[in-house]
């Protein structure tokens, strides 16, 4: 069983010929709502992947609140402890261009009512062995006793490091598995992408923990707490929204290790699955089956 523990959006995504600048308009192509959120994309993707999935949230009570979480009831991802607030469903506002790059604005909404307590609540009954996915789109002292509850339970913990916030660096060692991408894991070391190798291999050692970084095109690399190196190329793919990648990687991997698959072959999965997702446009609709990224592998 997986748990992921983080916010729920309505992605809400404009396509424009190019992103704008600071001040500037461009004008747009079409607009389209979509289900997203870091946390409800990640439990869709390890659900995808073939995983017993549990998604721990917060909602409105809003006509966005069904749309946000369609795609995770139509999949059967448990969704018994998404609570519903007086707050608005979380809105991720998401503008994409022709090559697929996108620029995003998250409105937290009901994602800020998440708390150390709804954490206590509803982790309680984890069983030692089982995954926990976390990431940082709820605030940042629920997350924090999520991570504690799992490290006292035995439970194996995967921290999204995205998106990157003032505390991000504090907390981050207090999981068992970190996954960043490049620019991320260069605001949490202070080290370039030249020294990418030696700053994996320093803070898995210093912080005796396996930590992953994505890197788009080239894939992933890892470092595990024992100093193992891993790398793993990604999928020539031309991307139409790179939108949903990283958190495709990030379910596809932690759906890889509770199904008891060695590291180096559940990212190998998920960075097929990552480029897989780049294929289509929104964050949700593009997450790829278990049948499609076998047969990307095959």
């Amino acid at each position: 069983m997986i748990t992921v523990f983080g916010s729920t959006n309505l992605d809400q995504v404009g396509t424009v010929s190019r992103l704008p600048k600071p001040g500037e308009t461009v004008a747009g192509g079409t607009f389209s709502m979509a289900a997203g959120g870091k946390g409800a994309n990640q439990a869709l993707a390890a659900r995808r992947a073939g995983a017993d999935v549990r998604h721990i949230s917060a909602v409105g009570d809003d006509a966005f609140a069904d749309l946000a979480l369609e795609l995770l009831k139509a999949d059967g991802v448990d969704l018994s402890e998404v609570k519903t607030t007086p707050n608005p469903t979380g809105i991720a506002m998401i503008f994409v261009d022709t090559h697929g790059e996108n620029v995003i604005a998250i409105l937290p909404g009901a994602n800020g009512t998440v708390s150390a307590d709804q954490a206590e609540v509803a982790l309680k009954s984890l069983s030692k062995g089982s995954v926990l996915l976390l990431q940082q789109e709820v605030p940042q002292e629920a997350t924090v006793r999520a991570l504690d509850l799992a490290k006292a339970q035995g439970v194996t913990s995967i921290l999204n490091t995205a998106p990157f916030i003032e505390t991000t660096k504090a907390i981050a060692p207090k999981a068992a598995i970190l996954i960043a991408n490049e620019t991320e894991f260069e605001l949490l070391t202070g080290r370039g992408i030249d020294e990418l190798d030696a700053a994996m291999a320093d803070w898995a050692k210093t912080h005796a923990q396996t930590v992953i970084v994505t890197l788009g095109a080239d894939g992933a690399k890892a470092v595990t707490r024992d100093g193992e190196k891993i790398a793993v190329p990604a999928m020539k793919v031309k991307p139409v929204d790179t939108t949903g990648a990283g958190d495709t990687f990030c379910g596809y991997l932690a759906a890889g290790l509770d199904q008891g698959l060695d590291l180096e072959t559940a990212m190998r999965r998920a960075v097929v699955a990552a480029s897989l997702a780049c294929l289509k446009a929104g964050a949700q609709p593009a997450i790829p089956t278990a049948v499609e990224v076998d047969a990307a592998l095959g």
